[in-house]
């Protein structure tokens, strides 16, 4: 059966921004649910200081849950190479941080879809960085999993791989046992594309997922399709909500998973109302994957 991490969707600013959070808090509300792992995010404040990281492996252990991905947001479509040079640096530092607090996942993106950038030029430049990371990651044993994504906090364009042919394209570029697809059915409604196509075209790829959910709440999805990448719609029309009472067909998803033979973790982006929302959550995909993956 796979198993189950969370994120802490509801508690990033607390935890990356103001500091009102502190990891230990968070690691103690997680450890509490009926869950493997908890999913770590690199700009957490407290991760500046690298000889913290030991620490927060052992107080996650302890409890008797391990730290199995690492989510971070390299910007690799930058047209200048000193900049990506700086980005791929930053990249061999998480997945170094990964291997610190015992994972095995650190996920990857393409960057941002700057407008003087064709599609052949952006999917180069982004399959180009991320082979200059593998060789690390290997020697590491650190799979890098790049994320169908909408958009980071802090950039100023969409993802560059947002949509379905893009992120496909660069996903066909790069084959080495270390890379693998994180794949989030959600993040392709902000696309305005259907996520089970995109699951069929990547499903033997896909080493790890994100679950989430999201419902409209305004207008159908034909006027999210309208909206060019998504963008626009993303706050205005789709929220995060309670997993199994949005838009994603999780029937259809783990069908289709247990299909290609996938059985590994699958981390929560959920919360946002509160713990009591992330208790639902857990135990929604609990049940859903003794269904599709019993004994």
């Amino acid at each position: 059966m796979p198993k189950l991490a969370v994120f802490p969707k509801a508690f990033m600013q607390a935890l990356c921004k103001d500091g009102t959070m502190r990891l230990s808090e968070w690691i103690e509300l997680a450890t509490e649910l009926d869950i493997e792992g908890l999913e770590w995010y690199a700009g957490f404040l407290e991760m500046a200081d690298e000889s913290r990281w030991p620490g927060f492996r052992k107080q996650v252990e302890d409890r008797g849950k391990t730290i199995p991905m690492m989510c971070c947001s390299p910007d690799f479509t930058h047209p200048d190479k000193a900049f990506r040079d700086n980005e791929i640096a930053k990249q061999k530092r998480w997945i170094d941080m990964t291997e610190a607090l015992g994972g095995s996942y650190c996920r990857v993106l393409s960057g941002q879809r700057r407008p003087e950038l064709s599609t052949e030029e952006g999917i180069t430049l982004a399959a180009a960085c991320i082979e200059a990371c593998l060789p690390y990651a290997s020697q590491r044993n650190i799979t890098l999993i790049i994320e169908n994504h909408y958009k980071d906090d802090f950039w100023t364009y969409p993802e560059f791989a947002q949509k379905m042919e893009v992120f496909c394209e660069l996903v066909s570029r790069i084959h080495d046992p270390h890379f693998g697809v994180n794949y989030d059915p959600s993040n392709t409604y902000l696309a305005g594309e259907d996520p089970l196509e995109l699951l069929r075209r990547v499903s033997d790829r896909v080493v790890t997922m994100h679950a989430s959910d999201r419902y409209l709440k305004e207008g159908t999805i034909e006027d999210l399709r309208r909206e060019e990448g998504g963008a626009a719609g993303y706050a205005r029309r789709l929220s995060h909500g309670e997993i199994g009472k949005g838009l994603n067909d999780y029937d259809a998803i783990f069908t289709e998973l247990k299909r290609v033979g996938f059985n590994n973790w699958i981390s929560i982006e959920d919360g946002v109302d509160g713990m009591d929302q992330l208790e639902r959550s857990v135990a929604f995909l609990r049940k859903k994957m003794q269904q599709y993956w019993p004994g």
